[in-house]
């Protein structure tokens, strides 16, 4: 999509009139998780959405990888309606072990640290849950194929040139963190990239609960070992890129040696059950989260080190606010040209803070530096003794800094 044909889309809206509150429209470009969830998401607050991809929908459906969704997530879905289609296929995990490997530490967290469903059986008496991409993306894609207000143009490629005189009040580019649309529109980023980089895999594991998530701080990054149900487990294993290329070189059995020696001898790979793959890590933010009626969310305007699992939840926290603003457009409490600066001004916040915490997390536990050490062991000493403060940092993790600022206030 070149510049000269987003331009027209780009230039503010009329100043919105009285008959046209029921004819709000938007387009998002972008069709897998985000986009989808932000398509559905204004359908629901009263808008005609129209969601673009040049990938069909099976091609769509296709990654191989797991998000990890946390109640901030879980809420928002529930307040759309989509949980029960969702939560048959999340695994809940009820327990995440925070190890640090380097500093011989460790803590455990529960559902009471959250404080969400403690002593009840429901959904949310859970830390947080673990999502296969692939029945995700189905079910996201059976909502958007039913809903009345949502047409999908998928395989296809580029703004309908019939429509491009007469643009959408508000375009949404959810099309991920090479966003095509953000770089027509000319919206530049900070980037910084990682030494480290991440390898995910699955594999069939033995030695932990069914419903236990771990956190493993090394020296050479952070490791998440994340259940699926059934005895196995997602890895995100955080190195060096060039141990990373190592690692994707070798043969299933060596894969599973070394994958041994990296983790806790508690823990005792069995099988790999799909290959491994590596993918850079960049700290990234775009300089604008809006440009004219254009929104960025999700990854178009923000990644971060997939350290805690942040990453889809502060995506569909961007599409949470994002449906708050289109909602007052909606009710006519806000013009529909002004949705996307609204929406910017209130997402600097959260992301911010959530990059820097990630960043900082990242650069303390990658290392064996002997202050840093001790100030470790002191920390999650503290910590593992305080329920408060396992309290306090749980929720925020789980909640997003912003949310659990507001909840205090109250």
């Amino acid at each position: 999509m070149s510049a000269l044909a987003l331009a027209p889309v780009l230039a503010p809206a009329c100043p919105p009139i009285t008959e046209r509150s029921t004819l709000l429209r938007a387009r998002v470009f972008g069709g897998g998780p985000t986009g989808a969830l932000t398509a559905l998401a204004l359908a629901q607050a009263g808008w005609r959405v129209q969601l673009m991809d040049p990938l069909s929908g099976a091609q769509l459906q296709a990654r191989h990888r797991a998000y990890a969704l946390s109640h901030s997530s879980r809420l928002f879905l529930q307040r759309l309606g989509l949980w029960p289609q969702l939560a048959d296929v999340a695994v809940p995990f009820r327990s995440l072990r925070l190890c640090d490997l380097e500093a011989g530490r460790a803590i455990g967290f529960g559902p009471a640290e959250v404080g969400f469903g403690v002593g009840r059986s429901d959904e949310a008496a859970a830390v947080g849950w673990i999502l296969q991409h692939q029945p995700l993306m189905q079910r996201l894609l059976e909502q958007l194929e039913a809903h009345p207000g949502i047409s999908l143009s998928l395989g296809e490629a580029g703004i309908p040139v019939a429509d491009s005189l007469d643009p959408p009040d508000l375009l949404v580019a959810a099309d991920g963190s090479a966003s095509p649309t953000r770089e027509s529109a000319g919206i530049r980023r900070w980037s910084l990239p990682y030494r480290q980089g991440c390898l995910t895999a699955q594999v069939r594991l033995r030695g932990s609960a069914p419903d236990q998530a771990w956190e493993l701080f090394r020296r050479e990054g952070p490791f998440a070992v994340l259940p699926l149900g059934d005895g196995t487990a997602q890895l995100v294993w955080s190195a060096p890129a060039e141990r990373l290329r190592r690692l994707e070189a070798l043969d299933p059995v060596a894969f599973l040696d070394a994958l041994a020696s990296a983790l806790p001898d508690s823990l005792q790979p069995e099988a790999l059950l799909d290959t491994p793959r590596a993918f850079p890590v960049a700290l990234e933010l775009v300089r604008r989260f809006h440009r004219g009626s254009l929104a960025l969310v999700g990854e178009a305007a923000h990644r971060c080190h997939p350290v805690g699992g942040q990453g889809m939840n502060l995506c569909w926290r961007d599409v949470e606010e994002l449906q708050r603003q289109a909602l007052r457009a909606a009710a006519g409490g806000l013009s529909p040209a002004a949705v996307a600066g609204a929406y910017g001004r209130r997402r600097w916040a959260d992301v911010l803070i959530t990059l820097l915490s990630t960043d900082l997390l990242v650069r303390i536990f990658s290392n064996r530096q002997p202050l840093l050490l001790r100030g470790r062991r002191l920390a999650l000493g503290l910590m593992r003794r305080s329920s408060a403060l396992r309290h306090l940092s749980l929720k925020a993790m789980t909640l997003g800094p912003c949310r659990l600022a507001a909840r205090w206030s109250e």
